[in-house]
C-alpha cells in the first residue's frame, strides 16, 4: 500500500527474484497484494510473462510472503555458494588442485538438482541412496548434524527473514530515491 500510494498508482507489483534471473534461470515470486482483486486477466498475463523471463515464477497471495522469499530464495543463492566454497576449499585441503575441486563440485550441484528434477525424488531419499550404511557420506553427514548444520541453516534462513522484516518495515522504505540514483 505504501508504495501504491508513493506512486499514486493503485496497481502494483512486489517481486523477488534472485541472481540466476540473470541467465533465466531464477525464480522470482511476486504478488499483487490488495491490487490483484483490480487487475484484469490480461494484467496478470503480463507479469507472469515479464517475470517469467527471468526464469521461473511463483505467485504468492500474502504480501508478507515476500519476505520468506527474499530469505529462502533471493538470499538463497548466496549460501548455495557458501557451500560450494566450503566444499572447493575442502577439495583442495585434501588434496586436488582447486581447478580440479571446483569441476567436482559444481558439476556434483549441476548433476544432483538435475537428477532431483528429472526423477522427482526427494531431496532425502536420494540422500539415503548415496549413504551406505557406515560409508563415507554416512559418516560426513553425521559429522555434519552434530555440529548443527540444519539448525545453522534454519538460524540463517529465520536471520535473512527478520532482516527483511526489518527493512520494509524502516523509515526510510517510505521513501524512494530520485529515479537515476542508486
Amino acid at each position: 500500500r505504501r508504495i501504491s500510494t508513493a506512486l499514486s498508482h493503485p496497481l502494483v507489483v512486489r517481486a523477488m527474484p534472485n541472481t540466476p534471473a540473470r541467465i533465466g534461470e531464477g525464480v522470482t515470486v511476486w504478488t499483487a497484494g490488495e491490487a490483484d482483486a483490480l487487475m484484469s486477466p490480461t494484467q496478470k498475463d503480463i507479469v507472469t510473462n515479464i517475470l517469467g523471463a527471468m526464469g521461473r515464477q511463483v505467485r504468492v497471495d500474502d504480501e508478507h510472503q515476500l519476505n520468506v522469499a527474499t530469505a529462502l530464495s533471493g538470499s538463497g543463492p548466496a549460501y548455495v555458494c557458501l557451500f560450494i566454497e566450503a566444499l572447493i576449499d575442502s577439495g583442495v585441503h585434501m588434496g586436488f588442485s582447486r581447478r580440479i575441486a571446483e569441476q567436482l563440485v559444481m558439476e556434483n550441484f549441476k548433476g544432483t538438482l538435475r537428477l532431483l528434477e528429472e526423477t522427482g525424488l526427494h531431496p532425502s531419499r536420494l540422500r539415503d541412496e548415496v549413504c551406505s550404511p557406515g560409508g563415507a557420506a554416512a559418516e560426513a553427514l553425521y559429522f555434519l548434524e552434530k555440529e548443527g548444520f540444519r539448525t545453522a541453516v534454519s538460524r540463517a534462513c529465520w536471520a535473512a527473514y527478520q532482516r527483511s522484516v526489518e527493512l520494509g518495515n524502516a523509515e526510510t522504505a517510505t521513501h524512494f530515491p530520485p529515479l537515476g540514483r542508486h
